[in-house]
């Protein structure tokens, strides 16, 4: 074993069998198109995919009568560019990550979609030294109390939507009031939320702050799933 990763392989909670997975994880574009070597693009693609794929599966197993819409909603809240930076915080993957000279200077380590990507590289690099189910036992690890606490991050699912439509490189989702029927007293507003010219959902109650965020509810799974 190469004893170079071994404290960070004991922070993962998997010692790979091969170590060249792990170290091309670590590796930035950046640095890749300086030093002419393989990058972690492809295993951050990867790894988004497994990430997404295990934290529904445990959510599943922990949350029974919850619905599709319910479901969504907690996987957006932790798979997020703002949960994966912070779990690639909380591992320490920063230091151990290998830059370009700007990404260096500018201060890639504490950049959140630099994190982000590098935690999902590492969980692609992990399902391809060892399968699914020591992938997920390893996101089931590092998720830790963020899988129970679900809940609570998803009750404000406008801001959820928009720090999930930001992680995602995208414009602030932009709400609008399709009908307002009803007397004074017993209003009913419908409402549909798009981004970037697409609607992704709708939402109807007897304030616009009810029909917004059923709409953003109905548009986080959209969007989460892609």
């Amino acid at each position: 074993m190469n004893q170079e990763f071994s404290t960070l392989e004991s922070r993962l909670g998997h010692q790979f069998h091969d170590q060249a997975l792990l170290a091309r994880a670590l590796v930035h574009r950046s640095a890749g198109s300086e030093e002419g070597i393989a990058d972690n693009e492809t295993f951050e693609f990867l790894g988004d995919a497994v990430v997404g794929l295990a934290i529904s599966n445990l959510l599943m197993s922990l949350f029974p009568e919850l619905d599709e819409g319910d479901l969504s909603r907690r996987r957006a809240a932790l798979v997020n560019g703002r949960q994966l930076a912070s779990l690639s915080q909380d591992l320490g993957l920063g230091p151990w990550l290998k830059l370009g000279k700007g990404e260096e200077t500018s201060g890639g380590r504490e950049k959140q979609s630099i994190l982000a990507a590098a935690y999902e590289a590492v969980l692609g690099a992990i399902f391809l030294d060892a399968g699914f189910e020591t992938s997920q036992e390893a996101v089931k690890s590092h998720f830790g109390p963020r899988l129970e606490a679900a809940e609570t991050l998803s009750e404000d699912p406008k801001s959820h939507l928009r720090e999930l439509a930001q992680g995602l490189g995208r414009a602030v989702p932009v709400y609008a009031t399709t009908a307002v029927s009803g007397p004074d007293h017993a209003r009913h507003y419908e409402v549909e939320v798009s981004l970037e010219g697409r609607v992704l959902g709708q939402g109807q109650g007897p304030s616009l702050k009810v029909a917004e965020r059923e709409a953003a509810g109905r548009a986080i799974g959209r969007l989460a799933g892609g």
